[in-house]
């Protein structure tokens, strides 16, 4: 059976969870809550229904990505195949993410902000300016300094905190070593 694809609109509730398989795939995973609205003609007022639960994986560079990009309460859209329902939850394999932009800038690596960003009017307060890159010295959410006798999860792999350090996005600081799954 083909799975179902689905998009999703919601609210990160959590940290974001990151591990490494054996062969160093990076998987993150997290929990989103999506509350939908019903429109109550006798009231003439939108009411919030019944939250629905996800437990989102993603893998890969989708991985990377969300787990330096990805904190609680950060509105997300999310397409992905629902795997599994189970305990009050849908389980969802992520193709795709993005930050939501309906209630705050996002600015990415490449795009900083303009003069023109600025917020324009005094209601706008720059609580609600939220930069998505990561500082260089945190470590990705989820990953214990421990290594694998420890008992908790292990570290990255080396190539991840070389890329990290040069820029994810600059392939010139790249050597053959960097290069991960």
């Amino acid at each position: 059976m083909i799975p179902s694809v689905t998009h999703v609109s919601g609210t990160v509730t959590g940290d974001v969870e990151v591990r490494f398989t054996d062969s160093g795939v990076t998987v993150c995973r997290f929990r989103l809550t999506q509350t939908p609205t019903q429109w109550d003609a006798t009231a003439q007022q939108w009411r919030d229904g019944t939250p629905i639960r996800y437990v989102c994986t993603a893998w890969r560079h989708l991985a990377r990505n969300a787990t330096e990009s990805l904190t609680d309460g950060v509105n997300v859209l999310v397409t992905g195949r629902i795997t599994e329902i189970r305990d009050n939850a849908v389980y969802l394999s992520v193709d795709d993410l993005g930050i939501s932009l309906r209630q705050r800038i996002a600015y990415t690596e490449t795009s900083l902000p303009s003069p023109a960003a600025a917020p324009i009017s005094p209601t706008v307060s720059t609580a609600s300016v939220a930069s998505v890159t990561a500082p260089a010295a945190a470590q990705p959410a989820g990953v214990s300094a421990g290594g694998p006798d420890s008992g908790q999860a292990s570290g990255p792999p080396a190539w991840w905190e070389r890329r990290r350090a040069t820029g994810w996005n600059h392939p010139a600081a790249r050597t053959p070593a960097d290069v991960g799954p």
